[in-house]
């Protein structure tokens, strides 16, 4: 289910540095006799929180504002990027922010420069860039500390604070949060402490301390009814909204999205409207009243045609179609959640296009449609496999890079060798024509030079062999675990002789076990990335401790393991299983001083595997066993599905097999076992 708010962090960038609030009688601008700067500090008010109201008063404004002094362009510049950012046109929002940039260096004024990289780091952001868009808030915020502008030292901490969060570090964007708290408080500006307020409310909420976000919450109130503002009201609606969903409290935050939607209606927020909206067809959607929510995705919809805000349309798409899911109407609601993955196709939305599938996978299950759901694991996970390849190419190329650096260094030197010795050779020369009793002790001086440069130029080849060692072995090893990478396996089973007898017996049988990191999307939202490859690391040590010297442990993609056991006894495949299950389980991981604990699914089978006396391809084998996993997933996770193998081998139908292992399972053509993580035993599960 979709909500705006309740994943602001991955959906919907609110800077809430770069957002105050008008009263509803405060939204129209002076007239043309009033002083530019009194004109720009009245639409800022309404730049904030509406900026689709805000843009057409700037442009309007333009001529005037761009031959004006340097302080009313710097604000003109200011506002018109924050309006284009606002609205979605972020390109033009960046070609603003490098005016910024430039008049700062042309004019020496620290203050233009914060601005413009406080707003090139809004687009990257919203660009989906996230480690550009921290670095330059953070020089941004370095430089605004150095100015004596209040309410950009306050823009700068807050948006600070929240990149910290961003990037999974929660205790240093407490503390920036809390400092810009001090900051806008000892200034005494209640728009100021509003935004501060919201910000630190919402980083409680990440953190899961809810109660201190509903403290923080009554003094943002109070300071927003001070400021008699109600947009700002509205803005902390939403921030109620999502601290309510957590604790639990259902009907508050109903009421919560209804006070906040008659807000939004009053100043003429139609955006935010439009977000509400969304957030309550979500709300329904949690409640099971699958009648209302329809009602409220077609009106989010409705709203955000004239915005031409993809993320907004997307999202209440998504919504739309869970709704139509859940009553029945499948056509219809697979086609409104196609529209919204294509929408943040389109967006180059990584991160939320695979929440829209894992998601989109669980609505079909539930309604029932096995095969639709199985589609939408599988292209959840080719999207997790290609981020996860694009993110070892870039390893591959910074490691290469960096050999090359160190090579050309190497060749400086050598070269600067070269010259020594044609220096020195020279002077040997001259010194010859004068001195020629002297002329053995300079061919000795030569001997030693030419022998010294010999052990250099030999000590430079081994280095370059030992670094060409090094890279061989980095291209085969996945970066972040040190286990092998799927390219080593995959050029290893190639390898393999093309007839492998089949074993029979007890012993000799090979195996292939698939793990998946159960919730892991989870894992990487709640304590952040970092958190994430701590997870992964502490995996691949506790399956090398686990398994054998003997056995290949393969980094096979994103969150997936993939383990090939050379020889096992047949009879003890479901006690490996078991024993990855208990050992995965029993492992608690300690990060940044949060105790994690994690659980796998599993899919395995022997392999080689004989298909009654023809053996089975190593690829159909592997397919067969990611199949087992996803029945794994499919059943509460925590568990390990194995094939044993057919059960009528002369007449069994692959392709029909690979098509829906579960149903030929059930029919009694496989014989399977199921393993589960909390159980002392494995038990065979047979149709």
């Amino acid at each position: 289910m979709f909500a705006v708010l309740h994943h602001a962090q991955s959906r919907t960038r609110f800077y809430v540095a770069a957002l105050a609030l008008c009263v509803a009688s405060a939204c129209a601008v002076a007239s043309d006799d009033t002083p530019l700067a009194v004109r720009l500090a009245e639409i800022r008010e309404v730049n904030r929180i509406v900026p689709e109201r805000a843009l057409p008063m700037l442009e309007l404004l333009e001529d005037e504002a761009r031959v004006a002094p340097l302080a009313q362009r710097i604000e003109f510049l200011t506002q018109l990027a924050a309006a284009r950012h606002g609205m979605g046109q972020h390109a033009q929002s960046v070609a603003l922010a490098n005016e910024l940039i430039a008049l700062g260096r042309q004019h020496d004024h620290t203050g233009a420069l914060a601005k413009g990289l406080l707003m090139q780091g809004y687009a990257a952001f919203a660009q989906h860039r996230p480690g550009e868009s921290h670095r330059l808030i953070w020089e941004a915020e370095r430089l605004a500390n150095t100015t004596d502008d209040i309410d950009l030292r306050v823009r700068a901490a807050i948006s600070s604070g929240e990149a910290y969060a961003e990037a999974g570090n929660l205790p240093r964007a407490l503390q920036g949060l809390q400092n810009a708290a001090s900051l806008a408080r000892s200034n005494g500006d209640p728009i100021h402490i509003v935004m501060a307020l919201y910000s630190l409310a919402r980083l409680y909420s990440q953190m899961r301390e809810p109660e201190k976000g509903f403290d923080v919450l009554d003094e943002a109130y109070a300071a927003a009814a001070s400021a008699n503002s109600p947009g700002r009201t509205a803005l902390l609606k939403r921030i109620e909204y999502g601290l309510a969903i957590d604790t639990g409290q259902n009907e508050r935050a109903l009421r919560t999205l209804q006070d906040g939607l008659a807000l939004e209606r009053k100043i003429g927020a139609t955006k935010r409207v439009a977000g509400t909206l969304v957030n309550l067809s979500d709300w329904y959607l949690k409640m099971g009243d699958y009648r209302q929510a329809v009602t409220y995705a077609q009106q989010a919809i409705e709203a955000t045609q004239p915005l031409n805000d993809r993320r907004l349309d997307a999202l209440a798409h998504l919504n739309l179609g869970q709704a139509l899911l859940a009553t029945g109407r499948l056509v219809d609601g697979k086609r409104h959640i196609e529209t919204g993955i294509t929408g943040f196709e389109e967006m180059g939305d990584i991160p939320e296009l695979q929440t829209a599938l894992v998601e989109y996978g669980v609505a079909l299950e539930r309604a029932g449609d096995q095969t639709g759901a199985l589609q939408a694991y599988h292209r959840e996970r080719k999207l997790s496999n290609e981020l996860f390849e694009r993110r070892r190419q870039q390893t591959m190329l910074e490691l290469q890079e960096k050999y090359e650096a160190e090579r050309k260094q190497r060749q400086i030197e050598l070269l600067r060798s070269e010259n020594t010795v044609k220096s020195a050779e020279i002077d040997n020369r001259r010194l010859q024509q004068r001195v020629w009793w002297l002329l053995l002790a300079v061919f000795a001086l030569a001997a030693a030079v030419v022998g010294l440069l010999y052990r250099k130029v030999r000590h430079a080849n081994a280095q370059l062999h030992a670094k060409n060692h090094e890279l061989k072995q980095q291209s085969v090893r996945d970066p972040l675990t040190g286990l092998y990478n799927r390219r080593h396996f995959l050029e290893y089973m190639r390898a393999l002789p093309a007839s492998i007898p089949a074993a029979t017996g007890e012993n000799g049988v090979g195996a292939l076990f698939l793990l998946d990191v159960d919730h892991f999307k989870h894992i990487n939202d709640t304590h952040g990335h970092a958190a994430g490859d701590t997870v992964l690391t502490t995996i691949s040590a506790s399956l090398a401790e686990i398994l054998r010297e003997t056995d290949m442990i393969v980094r096979w993609g994103g969150e997936e393991f993939l383990a090939f056991l050379p020889s096992v006894p047949r009879h003890r495949m479901d006690e490996v299983a078991a024993r990855i299950l208990g050992g995965i389980n029993a492992t608690v991981i300690d990060h940044g001083g949060e105790r994690i604990t994690v659980n796998v699914s599993i899919g395995f089978a022997p392999f080689p595997l004989a298909v009654g006396k023809q053996l089975m391809a190593w690829e159909r084998v592997v397919n067969l066993v990611d199949m087992a996993l996803y029945m794994a997933k499919s059943h509460g996770r925590n568990r390990a599905y194995g094939v044993r193998g057919f059960a009528d081998g002369e007449r069994v139908n692959l392709d029909v097999i690979e098509q829906n292992l579960e149903h030929a399972w059930r029919s009694g053509h496989v014989d399977m076992t199921i393993v589960h993580g909390d159980a002392d035993m494995p038990r065979a599960a047979n149709a």
